[in-house]
This record gives structure tokens, C-alpha cells and sequence, in this order.
């Protein structure tokens, strides 16, 4: 969220709250607890995942520095609807419903720059759910990897259209995100290899050619997120 803020309301923003370190697969906020703070994330990545009553869990979003979680039950008043556990180190600061209202008060172009967040957020979702209706299993995938990469990873220095993911993924993870089944999610993974479209390492995955893979996946080149 930080890279929509305007110099002055990222400033203000970043006043807020305590600053607290969280060490790797600390879980930060907990499904079904009833805290009304937020974090804002500034260094590190977390994932976010939600369980079922009957111990199912599921990948719903990776979150990474200048991102904010916790929104949704800080602005409703309700439990939270998923656990965020970092990744690695992360940094957070703390910040209380009350201060968060109050500053998005004082700063519309904030309020403005929430909003587009979280519109960002339900665009996925209904992106995510259109998928699973309209393509096969080897585009539903390589959709969530350009997606992924166009918003977290980064083009190596040598060859431009060779990305990296930017973020580290199981494939249990990536059959989550695209709503998979784990057995499926490796037959794809194995189909997009084939076809010279990534490359497969111990929990790394490189994308050859991102022009290639997003003309296979049906995106456009202009990222939506």
C-alpha cells in the first residue's frame, strides 16, 4: 500500500504504531481472534492462510514490505478471517483501529489508496474464481505465476523476459492460489517445463520467458495489481 501514498501520507503513515520484529514462521495474526490493530508491513514477506473447520488449510495471499493485513477485521469488528506467518524476518508496525481511522481521516488521498488497495485484493479473488471456470489446469497456474511475478518478483540482469517468482512457493501453495489439486499442480507445473515456459529448482521457480508465459496464461502485459 505504501507505493499509492503520496510522500506526506506515506511520512505520516510510517509515524504510527510500534515497531515490532517478528522472527521466520512466527504467526502474527491468528484466525478467529478478535484483535482490532492492523500491520503495516515494512521489511520482509508473510503469507496469509485460512483453515476450515475440519483442518483443511489454503494459501489465500502472499504479502510483502509496504503491504498492510489485518484490515478487514479491524474495519468490520469481526474475528479474523486468516493466520499471516511470516516467511522469513519480517518488521511490522502495530497499529490500533482508532489511530488507523484517525489518519485516514486527516488524509483522503490515504483513504483513496485503501480503497484501491483492497479493490486490488477482490479483483484477485473474482480473477481467481473466473479461472476456475474458464481455463485448464496448465493456464489457471501459469496465470497466478505472471501474476505473482508482476507484482513481487524481478527480471534478472542478463536475459530481461527471465524472471524470478520473487517469492517462495510450494507446490501445495501454488495448488492453493490457483485452485488446484496438489497432483494436478505438479502435472502443470511439469506441462509449463515442457513447453520451456519455467524452471523448476528445490522450492524456486524461474519463469524462461515472461512474454511467453503471459501469451500463454491470456494476461495482458499491463499488470492490474
Amino acid at each position: 500500500m505504501l507505493g499509492r501514498l503520496p510522500e506526506r501520507c506515506r511520512r505520516d503513515l510510517l509515524q504510527l504504531g510500534t515497531v515490532v520484529p517478528y522472527p521466520a514462521h512466527r504467526t502474527l495474526l491468528r484466525q478467529g481472534d478478535g484483535g482490532r490493530h492492523v500491520l503495516l508491513l515494512t521489511q520482509g514477506v508473510v503469507k496469509v492462510e485460512s483453515h476450515s473447520e475440519d483442518g483443511y488449510a489454503m494459501l489465500l495471499a502472499v504479502r510483502v514490505a509496504g503491504d498492510l493485513v489485518g484490515e478487514m477485521a479491524a474495519f468490520e469488528g469481526r474475528p479474523r478471517s486468516g493466520s499471516v506467518i511470516a516467511c522469513g524476518d519480517v518488521t511490522a508496525r502495530v497499529i490500533q483501529r482508532e489511530a488507523l481511522t484517525a489518519y485516514l481521516t486527516r488524509h483522503p488521498d490515504a483513504m483513496v489508496a485503501v480503497l484501491g488497495m483492497l479493490s486490488a485484493r477482490l479483483r484477485w479473488a473474482n480473477r481467481r474464481r473466473l479461472d476456475f471456470r474458464a481455463y485448464h489446469a496448465s493456464i489457471r497456474l501459469a496465470r497466478v505465476l505472471v501474476e505473482t511475478a508482476q507484482t513481487y518478483g524481478h527480471t534478472t540482469q542478463s536475459v530481461p523476459q527471465r524472471w524470478l517468482l520473487g517469492v517462495t512457493l510450494t507446490q501445495a501453495e501454488l495448488a492453493s492460489l490457483a485452485a488446484l489439486g496438489l497432483a494436478t499442480t505438479e502435472k502443470a507445473l511439469a506441462d509449463l517445463a515442457k513447453r520451456g515456459l519455467v524452471e523448476r529448482g528445490y522450492r524456486e521457480i524461474t519463469i524462461s520467458d515472461i512474454r511467453r508465459l503471459r501469451a500463454f496464461a491470456k494476461i495482458s502485459s499491463e499488470n492490474p495489481y
